[in-house]
């Protein structure tokens, strides 16, 4: 039995949680849940958006399915673990649980309006530094600057992660995204580990992009790349870019993964506006959930539910108004649920 630490999150975050947590009882996952709260609505319940027992328990379990928190702006709850202050609850995990890569696979989907077809890609995003380590500084009242920190280690590390998951399903090929035309120190250190980590993996194939160009790519053949390696900033912006090629945040699943846990998460918002309308699309939880069930190696139940789910985009009588249908959240989950049955 693995155990899992269900975060509900704020928003339509409690809504499509529990149409995730519903498909997986239905397919026979052998799991149970223990619930904790974080974001928004834990901050008003406690002060702290994050509270300890959250990070306690996915390490306890090592393993949670996350939707989508809300993090308050400034006071009065900032998120605080320890002395250390985050921007955001998903950043805080990330750091407090050392998640050092970010996976997305981008997937078109029958019945999913989309320009494109047969895309069917993995993006790898470096998850621990870059740019978004946050080391700002004013230099003068009218000039600010960051830094940006690309390490060998982090870097090598981020890249045999990316081998070894595509090796696992029979990929052959890892693009490496970089901009070492003009950042030749950062970007290149990142393009050179990545080579360096290419050589053990002789029967694979490493190519690379810049950033600029792959962008061109992605908008015109899509379906051509296989899996993409990437810097936090390069990889933060192309995921969402993946997302929109396949039909929106609402479609494309997310994991964040460290040494020894993982977390599962929707990508999207928690959309406050239409919270508790019986509206949300539950695609991409069900779809994290898909592939939290496949990480810990529940791979008949992950099967099940992607064709459950498939069938249903197929017919287009039972989903979501941004799928192109009529159905709330809890018909589009039932229905998902009847054909697992």
């Amino acid at each position: 039995m693995h155990r899992i630490t269900l975060v509900p999150g704020d928003g339509i975050g409690p809504e499509v949680t529990q149409s995730a947590r519903e498909v997986v009882t239905a397919a026979g996952a052998n799991v149970e849940w223990e619930v904790q709260e974080a974001g928004m609505r834990a901050g008003e319940k406690t002060g702290r958006p994050l509270p300890d027992a959250v990070i306690e328990s996915i390490r306890k379990n090592k393993l949670a399915l996350k939707g989508p928190t809300q993090t308050p702006f400034g006071d009065p709850y900032p998120v605080m673990v320890g002395d250390r202050v985050y921007p955001s609850v998903a950043i805080g995990l990330r750091k407090e649980l050392g998640f050092y890569a970010a996976v997305r696979p981008i997937k078109n989907y029958p019945g999913v309006k989309s320009r494109y077809d047969n895309v069917d890609l993995i993006i790898f995003r470096e998850n621990s530094e870059d740019l978004y380590l946050g080391i700002e500084r004013m230099v003068d009242a009218d000039t600010a600057e960051a830094t940006k920190r690309i390490t060998r280690g982090a870097s090598e590390r981020i890249a045999r992660f990316a081998f070894e998951y595509l090796k696992k399903l029979g990929r052959k090929r890892l693009t490496v995204v970089h901009k070492a035309n003009v950042l030749k120190l950062t970007d290149g250190l990142f393009l050179k580990a990545a080579q360096d980590v290419a050589r053990d993996y002789p029967d694979m194939e490493l190519d690379s992009r810049v950033i600029d160009a792959l962008c061109m790519e992605l908008v015109i053949k899509p379906e051509t790349f296989d899996g993409l390696l990437l810097q936090n900033l390069y990889g933060d912006i192309v995921s969402d870019l993946g997302a929109g090629l396949v039909g929106g945040l609402g479609v494309a699943p997310g994991a964040n993964i460290g040494p020894d846990c993982a977390m599962f998460e929707a990508v999207h918002g928690s959309a406050p506006d239409i919270a508790g309308k019986d509206l949300a699309n539950p695609m991409s939880l069900i779809l994290s959930a898909l592939m939290l069930l496949r990480y810990i190696g529940e791979n008949q139940a992950a099967d099940r539910i992607d064709r459950a789910l498939t069938a249903v985009l197929s017919e287009k009588k039972h989903v979501t108004r941004d799928l192109g249908g009529t159905a709330g959240t809890r018909e589009m989950t039932q229905a998902i649920v009847a054909k697992l049955k």
